[in-house]
């Protein structure tokens, strides 16, 4: 069998990635899509606007035949660690041919040609991007102007926009692990991605969420499948998780806290210094955020003070063998689609009993989606669910 990945957070799903799955569906000559989708906590370092399970249901309401969860150290990560959990457990199934995802210009050969030139960085660009890193820039930036002094314009161009950038993790990160799968970009149609702009009915999820928090359900209503707009009445609100996360900030020591992912050059200190006097979780992210410093790692950070997501754990994960959890299956197909899944490297989870299958570094791992899940049902005020495996029929 065939499989096409996509990785993805669909929080919440909406026309664009519903489109997406179509097109994927239409041009990867595959027999089956298997989407790798963040849990409850996103890569903005947010929680996400729905549980995982109703999230990975409508994925397969849309056209998905399997969903697996990104584990949240991957899930609540910078761009590269995102990309390369994600990668590293669609490339541990034999059949997987095809990488898909949405791009802003949907050129293949330019995301392979950035990818190269970023991995190799050659001794003129890594001077350059030391340099801009030194002055203050964010890495995305600082990468952007390092290829544009380096003679390398198109590249620059390609790594500006916030889909290529993942793209380009992605083609890197399939690499890094020797996965012989060809990519298939999707040009992204609609609403940018972190446009807060309501379009007809091509808006994105960025301004879908917006909309939700704002109650302009008619608008809402036009860019989202039935069956979304339906559980989006039920949407969490992130209000107590934000208090959650401002405590476990004030209360985590700074050598602890620069133990986690991504909180480097001293950042603890500056975010300790202001969560002092700054009890507004929005408030405290504008003190913080500089031109180095950008808006969502400062919100990874405080996610990870949460969870304890040290960098560490990242660095075992990505080094051992993980698991797979499947959240949902087309029910139509789950005899094919899990035979599949089973051919990985890695144990399949779909039931409780599966996690004696686990090794150190995977349970560790594991042990954070649950804490992960736990948290969001607490903030949300939402009983917690049985984890298992749902059987979804899309007929219905």
């Amino acid at each position: 069998m065939k499989i096409c990945g996509i990785i993805c957070e669909y929080n919440p799903l909406h026309n664009g990635h519903v489109y997406l799955l179509n097109e994927t569906k239409k041009r990867s000559g595959c027999d089956a899509v298997v989407c790798v989708m963040s849990g409850e906590f996103t890569q903005r370092g947010e929680m996400a606007v729905l549980e995982k399970y109703t999230r990975a249901k409508h994925a397969v309401l849309a056209g998905a035949d399997a969903v697996i969860e990104l584990p949240v150290p991957f899930a609540c990560a910078p761009a590269e660690l995102f990309a390369k959990g994600a990668v590293k457990l669609l490339s541990s199934l034999p059949d997987l041919c095809v990488l898909a995802f949405g791009s802003e210009d949907g050129d293949k050969q330019a995301i392979l040609n950035a990818a190269q030139k970023t991995a190799e960085e050659e001794s003129g660009f890594r001077a350059s991007l030391k340099k801009y890193l030194k002055e203050g820039l964010s890495l995305t930036k600082a990468r952007t102007q390092a290829l544009s002094d380096a003679g390398e314009e198109a590249a620059a161009q390609t790594i500006a926009s916030p889909n290529n950038i993942l793209a380009v993790e992605y083609c890197k990160a399939l690499s890094s692990f020797g996965c012989s799968a060809d990519i298939l970009p999707v040009r992204r149609i609609g609403a940018g991605y972190a446009d807060e702009t309501l379009l007809k009915n091509l808006s994105s999820a960025s301004a879908i969420r917006k909309a939700v928090s704002e109650n302009k359900w008619r608008a809402v209503r036009k860019n989202v499948p039935d069956f979304v707009f339906e559980d989006l009445k039920n949407a969490v609100s992130p209000a107590v998780f934000q208090k959650l996360a401002l405590c476990a900030a004030l209360k985590m020591p700074p050598e602890q806290m620069k133990k986690l992912t991504d909180c480097t050059e001293g950042l603890e200190n500056r975010i300790k210094a202001f969560a002092k006097n700054t009890p507004d979780y929005d408030e405290l992210i504008g003190k913080v955020t500089t031109k180095r410093y950008i808006s969502s790692r400062i919100r990874r950070i405080l996610a990870a003070c949460l969870l304890e997501l040290e960098d560490d754990l990242v660095k075992r994960a990505l080094r051992a063998p993980l698991y797979l959890k499947v959240l949902a299956v087309n029910k139509q197909r789950a005899d094919e689609i899990l035979p599949v899944l089973r051919t990985s490297d890695f144990p399949l989870l779909t039931r409780r009993s599966d996690l004696s299958l686990l090794g150190k570094a995977a349970a560790e791992v594991y042990a954070k989606d649950e804490l992960a899940s736990d948290l969001f049902h607490l903030a949300s005020d939402l009983p917690c669910r049985e984890s298992q495996m749902r059987l979804i029929d899309p007929r219905i």
